[in-house]
């Protein structure tokens, strides 16, 4: 079956013989000096339990990260901090009895202590299938297997009809090896089955099971991936990305197809989540949500059809291409407040060669209607790529500071980091650069993108200093343009700041680098085991 060819959304018939499935979505890994950490709700994890209730199984969530988000915990010699519940918290909330355990591993940084998971919850459910997914497992699936002998089976690419699938197998004692989209051990070595299509019909899917994970804990404090604006619940309307730019893991985990939901259904979520949560403000998780400019008008529209009131947030990087003066006026009056772009670098031979298909003089003119249209805009930037020369990274300072002159209010600039499913990465692998996956190669991708403290060059041409130093003048050749020629936005941070507000990105950061350091120093301590844990949440 090739990439292009899909199947329909995962069954809703319900098993014959329900079994008792807990997900687990890890807490959080960052590192010590990080200056950003993203807290938002587990839609992946809501998404398999919503399948998997729909298919007939007793399902518990244990959102490790959404249970306990503000307790912080050293680990690895001190260098790294966990958010959230500890490893001994986390399996005493599984419930007994529980004959599939299913561990989310998003991103490779998280890797070293979900293999520590894993063992700890082979130790304590010694029978239990134990499981991973996400977008690293997808990446590294053989790898996971012999690194982590704890793990039974792996699910590669989308999960919802896998996990469902899995269900139905144990149920029924069937042979899991016949499964397609898999990674499983025979003969002690790691055997992938038949590649598993895409889902078809998205729209079909069950909606998130929000009831089975912590999500007050989430909107009552303002953690979400984007800008605190009001309650906000996370939305996807789209999967997939058509593109394939070198150092991104999408292809592997979502191939290269697009696909949307109708805006009709979109919005329906939407309003649920307006009328049982009190939701103020939406962040669409999607990897590329603008692509087509009919569907995005056509949300917008509707939106102001059906009278809706909320803001919405595009806080991944998107593209560029559809985002004329017409769409960002339409998004503007629907409620659009935040939007990034995602330009990665300002060096035209760059882009080129990690297959950026950017045109950066078409988005210039695509951030001043944003601007225009008074849309909080910011942009990323990559730097430090393998081959990239300092001439190279100098047109992205100078581009960085161009932005500034443009309006745009906030700049992320992060440093290349090989994740695994990512082409730069078997690049890199190839050549030797990467001799092995181990606990310090992991470790390193959590400090190249929000660590100020660490920097690791992969190119050969710049050293580990020069590109800490070209991020920093990168940063302050922003954000000193910025306040330059337009000092009532430094007025307006400072006032949102002692006003406990959020706008922008930078809001943000300042308000979660000083609320970090508020936290009570009694929850920085060693993991402690707890007495009477109450057990995870179940369906």
């Amino acid at each position: 079956m090739t990439k292009s060819q899909s199947v329909e959304a995962p069954t809703t018939s319900k098993s014959h013989s329900p079994v008792k499935v807990t997900i687990i979505r890890p807490p959080a890994l960052v590192s010590k000096g990080s200056i950003q950490w993203q807290i938002g709700p587990p839609l992946g994890a809501a998404y398999l339990a919503a399948s998997l209730r729909a298919a007939g199984h007793q399902v518990s969530v244990v959102d490790a990260l959404g249970e306990a988000p503000f307790q912080q915990m050293p680990c690895f010699d001190d260098r790294m901090i966990v958010i959230g519940l500890s490893i001994e918290q986390t399996v005493s909330r599984i419930p007994e009895n529980t004959a599939i355990i299913g561990i989310s591993c998003m991103f490779s940084q998280d890797w070293p202590y979900v293999k520590r998971l894993a063992e700890a919850l082979r130790q304590q459910f010694p029978k239990a299938l134990l499981i991973a997914g996400g977008e690293h497992i997808t990446a590294t699936a053989a790898y996971t297997l012999e690194a982590c002998p704890e793990f039974d089976l792996t699910v590669l690419g989308e999960g919802e009809e896998a996990i469902v699938e899995i269900a139905n197998c144990v149920a029924n004692n069937g042979d899991l090896s016949q499964l397609k989209g898999i990674a499983i051990r025979r003969d002690g070595k790691p055997l992938l089955t038949p590649e598993r299509a895409r889902l078809k019909n998205i729209d079909a899917i069950p909606r998130p099971a929000w009831d089975l994970v912590p999500i007050d804990a989430y909107l009552d404090n303002g953690l979400a991936f984007g800008v605190n604006r009001g309650r906000t619940m996370p939305i996807l309307a789209t999967r997939g990305c058509p593109y394939q730019c070198t150092f991104c893991s999408s292809p592997a985990m979502w191939t290269t197809r697009w696909q949307a939901r109708e805006p009709e259904a979109v919005l329906d979520e939407i309003q649920d989540y307006i009328d049982r949560y009190r939701a103020a403000n939406i962040d669409f998780y999607d990897l590329t949500a603008t692509m087509k400019k009919d569907w995005v008008l056509k949300l917008c529209n509707l939106i102001e059809q059906r009278g809706m009131k909320f803001t919405f947030q595009i806080p991944q990087g998107t593209r560029s291409e559809v985002l004329d003066a017409e769409v960002c006026r339409a998004l503007r009056r629907a409620g659009c407040a935040n939007l990034t772009y995602a330009p990665e670098s300002g060096a035209a031979t760059t882009l080129k060669r990690i297959k950026k298909r950017a045109d950066l003089a078409k988005m210039k003119v695509s951030i001043r209607s944003a601007v225009k249209e008074g849309m909080i805009v910011k942009t990323n930037i990559v730097m430090g790529f393998p081959d990239e020369t300092r001439g190279e990274a100098w047109q992205t300072v100078v581009f960085s500071t161009k932005m500034a002159l443009l309006g745009v209010h906030d700049l992320s600039v992060g440093l290349f980091s090989p994740y695994p499913g990512s082409e730069l990465f078997d690049e890199l692998c190839k050549c030797g650069k990467i001799p092995k996956l181990d606990e310090e190669y992991f470790l390193s991708l959590a400090t190249n993108y929000t660590d100020l403290t660490v920097a690791t060059a992969w190119c050969d041409k710049m050293t580990n200093r020069q590109v800490a130093a070209l991020r920093l003048a990168a940063l302050v050749g922003f954000y000193g343009m910025q306040y330059a020629t337009r000092p009532w936005r430094l007025l307006r941070t400072l006032y949102n700041l002692a006003a406990n507000r959020q706008e922008s990105r930078m809001d943000k950061t300042l308000h979660d680098f000083f609320m970090r350091r508020r936290v009570d120093a009694s929850m920085i301590s060693a993991p402690q085991t707890p007495s009477g844990a109450v057990a995870g949440r179940q369906a």
